[in-house]
């Protein structure tokens, strides 16, 4: 059983558990159910759709954890229970993505079940030690520290959720899909740990009226992330723009770049890279021909691949050079630069885009077998110009990609890495 099943299996029988037990013995402290079930829905209405964030509904976590971590309210004990917790998120988190839903976004299945299991989680280590009055000497900065211990723990296994169930629809390495969720609890994780901390004590002083004060900070801070996506679409959405002057200048066929960049990133992936260094990748592959058009004679359809080494060189620091001039990242260009050097002295990532581009132009004009020939004469580049291991992922990645069938006449499938592809 995969991950995938694993996961939404142990979701489904908490809710199912949580629900029978709630609905045996009652809905408890009616007030403070309805208080976080709308601060719940309100944070899950509001989930970001729009990019790959850490957390795509912060202020529905932070108000998950709360509840979940809630002994006190106003001076008088909240005995509602683990199951009740789980429940009343649970059915928050339906209501509040009933539109997501409805319009068809991805991913909902996967938030929920994380939902679920995150918030039984928080709750099973605190409300049942909370009701046998383990807390009751723990007072002051050790309670609020106590609270935050639990939600860094909580959020530690949400990572790991997370990236399990990326590895499991992905196929991608576990261990960069980890790092990545790990480094994103650093930004929006922390604020909502912090914030589910803060409501708790709040709530436990104060009150209910505390929730929508301490709320608001987490709603603005959501509010600016999304202003910050919408600055780093548009930054990719210029650097995108630039990569097709080549096009439109004859210089490479249309869609040459984005199909370098797509393939590139996929190979990336597969390799292990973070993020941040998918994004650089990325910004590489789709201007690692803008060099081109500072040739005065441009080359036949665009095929460097096939130049002499030096000519190769000598585009690929035109190419650098235009990069550093449009104010993009300095890494972006030595990528771009170093595409042409020999494999050894290339960092990672200009050794996929001169592994990604040279197939890319191979099979451009190719027939049926193009992608199979191609992977061939790669494989036996790889004794100079080519590293053995970008080479090797790119047949691992075409061959998931096309189901095992890399466009052999006949249909005949490419079974396993490209040792079976060259014929050995």
């Amino acid at each position: 059983m995969t991950a995938l099943r694993i996961v939404h299996a142990c979701a489904a029988l908490v809710a199912t558990a949580a629900l029978a037990d709630t609905l045996w013995t009652g809905l408890g402290e009616r007030g403070a159910a309805l208080a976080f079930g709308v601060l719940v829905t309100v944070g899950e209405l509001t989930r970001w759709t729009g990019a790959q964030v850490r957390e795509a509904a912060p202020l529905g976590a932070a108000g998950a954890m709360a509840y979940a971590l809630l002994g006190e309210e106003a001076g008088h004990a909240a005995r509602h229970g683990a199951p009740q917790v789980v429940a009343v998120v649970l059915a928050a988190a339906l209501l509040g993505n009933v539109p997501h839903i409805w319009s068809g976004r991805t991913g909902t299945l996967d938030h929920l079940a994380r939902r679920v299991l995150t918030v039984g989680f928080a709750a099973v280590c605190f409300q049942p030690l909370y009701g046998r009055g383990v807390f009751e000497t723990w007072s002051g900065p050790a309670y609020a520290l106590l609270l935050i211990a639990l939600l860094s723990l909580t959020a530690l296994c949400d990572a790991l959720l997370a990236a399990a169930l990326a590895h499991s629809r992905s196929r991608w390495p576990f261990a960069p899909l980890l790092r990545d969720e790990l480094r994103g609890l650093v930004g929006i994780g922390s604020a909502v740990c912090a914030t589910g901390a803060v409501i708790a004590l709040a709530v436990a002083v104060a009150g209910l009226w505390a929730l929508p004060v301490f709320c608001l900070p987490l709603l603005l801070t959501q509010q600016s992330l999304r202003r910050y996506a919408a600055v780093r679409a548009t930054y990719r959405q210029t650097i995108a723009s630039l990569a097709r002057a080549t096009e439109i200048a004859g210089c490479t066929p249309a869609g040459h770049a984005h199909r370098v960049a797509a393939l590139s990133r996929a190979v990336g992936r597969d390799l292990g890279l973070t993020r941040p260094e998918l994004t650089v990748l990325e910004y590489a592959a789709l201007m690692h021909d803008i060099g081109q058009l500072s040739l005065v004679d441009p080359v036949p359809a665009g095929a460097t691949a096939v130049l002499p080494a030096e000519e190769q060189r000598r585009i690929a620091l035109l190419g650098g050079a235009v990069v550093r001039q449009t104010g993009v990242d300095a890494a972006v260009a030595v990528v771009v630069e170093r595409q042409a050097d020999p494999y050894p002295e290339q960092p990672l990532a200009a050794r996929i885009v001169r592994a990604v581009n040279a197939y890319e132009e191979k099979t451009r004009d190719a027939g049926p077998g193009g992608p199979l020939k191609a992977l061939e004469e790669l494989r036996l580049g790889t004794a100079g110009e080519y590293a053995p291991e970008v080479v090797e992922s790119l047949a691992r990645v075409l061959w998931h990609q096309r189901g095992g069938v890399l466009g052999v006449p006949g249909g005949v499938p490419l079974r396993g890495g490209l040792g079976q592809a060259g014929g050995g």
